[in-house]
């Protein structure tokens, strides 16, 4: 007879046997956060590398500083490869209509 104060055990499960000759999944790094926010750029030193042989370097250093911080982007080389940036540095314009970013 049980009395009150007896526990029942619950019955064991035994669990399934691997399969035979089975390859074990491939084992994966999580996937990033999706819209997680892009490293922090230093812009001094990107428009440094930028600047550095520029005719104007004062000038140069301060429109690529203003770019870099709205763009948050610094193309590489002394100069061309802007398309690397992406729309925001290719497409500022100035006052005259001529590309902001150096």
């Amino acid at each position: 007879m049980e009395t009150d104060n007896e526990i029942k055990e619950a019955p064991k499960i035994a669990a399934p046997a691997p399969l035979v000759g089975a390859a074990a999944p491939p084992v994966r790094a999580p996937a990033p956060p999706t819209g997680a926010p892009a490293p922090p750029i230093n812009c001094k030193t990107g428009c440094g590398e930028r600047c550095k042989l520029h005719s104007r370097p004062n000038v140069c250093m301060r429109a690529c500083g203003t770019c870099c911080a709205r763009c948050k982007c610094v193309p590489p080389g002394q100069s061309g490869n802007r398309e690397v940036c992406g729309s925001c540095y290719t497409d500022w314009k100035t006052h005259n209509n001529q590309t902001k970013c150096p």
